[in-house]
């Protein structure tokens, strides 16, 4: 394959977006009471009018709640509808529709949520306990089409598995209304983050008779749907509207700690026309900065940025003769030199990763020592070590060449870093031979499906606060595994993470923690490669901007506007 050369790479002006949603490219490819803490907008005094403009790199795909499957779908429902609990400012899971902390079982198998007196939907009726157990019995529809649905419920959700997968009355759902606000749900076996979970989009209720009257209309303009949440959609006309308002919602139970009237979105696709509305003052809030744009605007105060809970890796599909020696992987995935990567390619702010599970992500329900303390980093760049577990893995297979396809994105990004790691295992291991194939993302999810493919360039963003977000990727014949990777070790981790050391928390931790080890050290079983930074111009007339690390984005109804 043609030689990458770095140089070349610092010259190029990078102007496409990095993702967060599983198998994305890295480049342009999803207090105790929710108003009583630092994620509630306080009551402005100021006189500037409360309208904030917002930029998005998309229109909204979806706003049903069962198909939604993609970030800027999920934030627009996280401002303009609700769940039981939300994700506030410090990522920490409180109660919104749910009148506080839910009443618990022994065996923490069954929670019993008591809704708000005062939550009503848009139309005036109340939200019920029915309201729930509708629309997750609606997101297990085997005929429905959600993907998130049976995910999210299957192994936590009593019941679930069998309506989706066995035909069984949806009834058989552990969700059940005990009466108008009292909602009972019983899990299959004790669940830590389960009130996280309760955040998500996927489990917030809809009201049945609205939805059975507007049919195959449903969620397909702001007419068609029913809102509980801070906002109302205003005149989005469907799936294709570049263009988007939220108005206050006057009825939501919490609507006197709302400041923003109106928030305008705009579709714009290209990265240096969002910084220049921005600079023209047309816009309060730019989307995620391109690489190429980063630089420029280090050091401004205006300029915010997190380090994501997203890793990008290098998949290792071990149908493959050579992926299946171990020594062959731990000489791959300790050959590329990531802070090369991070520092001359991306030059964002992203960080190398020597991980499987990120950094400032979750910490230790007994100590809150980060995850990553107790595992530190692992597979680092080591060119004398990674030459001596390939010369080791070449002599075990009884050859001297090794030639691999590596599937890589199409876009102007993905192809510079996927050159680039494809030249640093050619150039650091010899006898390596590795073809490039970039296509589509669609194309790369296809043959991600069907193992076609030696290595693949992918990654992953968490869908609630727990590390078994990433850790069950990988058990065997998982449905995410898709590079026939199975260790019997890291499956037992697995299971008594979440059977035997359920109830024990801390004990729970320190097995995914193991597992993580396994992974990685023995069996080098992925090849991580970076954890991505957000960057984005917040406007210094917008105070309380909220970001999430899970499930939907941004939370805009904390916001207020100053002169």
């Amino acid at each position: 394959m043609k030689k990458y050369s770095l140089l070349l790479v610092l010259m190029l002006a990078l102007s496409v977006f990095l993702t967060a949603c599983y198998g994305g490219d890295n480049a342009d490819e999803g207090s105790d009471d929710a108003s009583g803490d630092d994620n509630a907008a306080e009551e402005t005094e100021s006189d500037a009018p409360q309208e904030l403009r917002v930029i998005e790199t998309s229109a909204i795909p979806s706003m049903d709640t069962m198909l939604a499957s993609d970030t800027i779908s999920f934030t627009t429902m996280n401002n303009v509808m609700e769940g039981l609990f939300r994700l506030n400012a410090d990522q920490e899971a409180v109660p919104a529709l749910a009148d506080g902390e839910p009443e618990v079982n022994e065996d923490g198998t069954v929670y019993t949520f008591t809704i708000k007196e005062d939550a009503v939907w848009s139309n005036g009726e109340p939200v019920t306990a029915d309201d729930f157990v509708f629309a997750w019995q609606r997101a297990l529809d085997p005929d429905g089409g959600s993907s998130y649905g049976p995910y999210l419920m299957e192994g936590k959700i009593s019941g679930a598995s069998e309506v989706f997968n066995d035909g069984a009355d949806p009834s058989e759902l552990g969700a059940v209304a005990v009466d108008e606000k009292t909602l009972e749900v019983t899990l299959e076996k004790p669940i830590s983050y389960f009130t996280s979970l309760m955040a998500f989009p996927t489990f917030y209720p809809q009201n049945q008779a609205f939805v059975e009257e507007q049919g195959e209309d449903f969620a397909t303009n702001a007419a068609t749907i029913l809102y509980n949440g801070p906002f109302v959609l205003d005149n989005w006309d469907g799936s294709t509207d570049g263009e988007w308002t939220y108005a206050k919602n006057e009825e939501y139970w919490d609507a006197e700690n709302v400041s923003l009237e109106k928030v305008t979105f705009n579709e714009v696709k290209d990265p240096q026309t969002a910084v220049n509305s921005y600079e023209s003052g047309e816009v309060d809030i730019t989307s995620k900065l391109s690489s190429a744009l980063v630089p420029q605007y280090e050091g401004d105060p205006n300029l915010v940025t997190w380090l994501e809970p997203t890793i990008f890796w290098v998949k290792m599909n071990q149908t493959n003769e050579a992926l299946q020696n171990v020594n062959i992987r731990k000489a791959l995935a300790m050959s590329i030199d990531k802070q090369a990567l991070t520092d001359n390619i991306l030059n964002n702010g992203s960080i190398p990763a020597n991980y499987a599970v990120p950094k400032e992500f979750v910490t230790n329900p007994d100590t809150d020592e980060d995850f990553r303390e107790a595992n530190g980093d692992m597979l680092e760049y080591d060119l004398e070590a990674a030459k001596e577990f390939w010369a080791t893995g070449l002599e075990e297979l009884g050859t001297d060449t090794v030639e691999l396809r590596y599937l890589g994105g199409d876009t102007d990004t993905a192809k510079l870093t996927d050159e680039y790691i494809a030249e640093q295992l050619e150039t650091n291991l010899e006898g390596l031979t590795i073809n490039l194939e970039s296509v589509p993302f669609s194309v790369r999810l296809e043959r991600d499906e069907t193992l076609d493919y030696d290595l693949q360039f992918a990654g992953w963003g968490p869908d609630y606060l727990d590390p078994i977000s990433f850790s069950d990727l990988w058990i065997t014949d998982g449905g995410n595994n898709n590079m026939a990777f199975s260790s019997e070790e890291y499956d037992k981790l697995l299971k008594d993470a979440e059977s035997t050391y359920a109830n024990d928390p801390a004990q729970r931790f320190e097995a995914l923690q193991e597992a993580e080890r396994v992974l990685l050290e023995d069996e080098a079983a992925i090849i991580p490669i970076y954890q991505r930074q957000a960057n984005i111009l917040v406007s210094d007339k917008v105070s309380d901007f909220t970001y999430h690390f899970v499930g939907p984005e941004y939370s805009f109804f904390p916001i207020s506007i100053s002169e």
